[in-house]
């Protein structure tokens, strides 16, 4: 079984996982350097390295210039 890390859905396969984490919901990223919010896939190649696909913007980096969507939103409505 493969399992997403953000929403915790289970796959059969690897290629089914790769697939949900293109278009999870919870896998949404904010850049904190130009404002951008994307879907995690767009931002890294191989799940280690992240940046912000903005060609205009050099933010990069998870927990760095890039949050996860539902982490900014938790720490902004307390």
């Amino acid at each position: 079984m493969h399992t997403c890390r953000n929403c915790n859905q289970s796959f059969q396969t690897e290629l089914a996982l790769e697939l949900h984490r293109d278009t999870c919901r919870k896998g949404q990223l904010f850049c904190q350097v130009c404002g951008e919010r994307f879907q995690e896939g767009d931002a890294t190649q191989d799940g280690w390295h992240y940046e912000c696909p903005n060609e205009d913007c050099d933010g990069d980096g998870l927990t760095d210039d890039l949050y996860r969507v539902e982490d900014v939103r938790a720490t902004t409505t307390h």
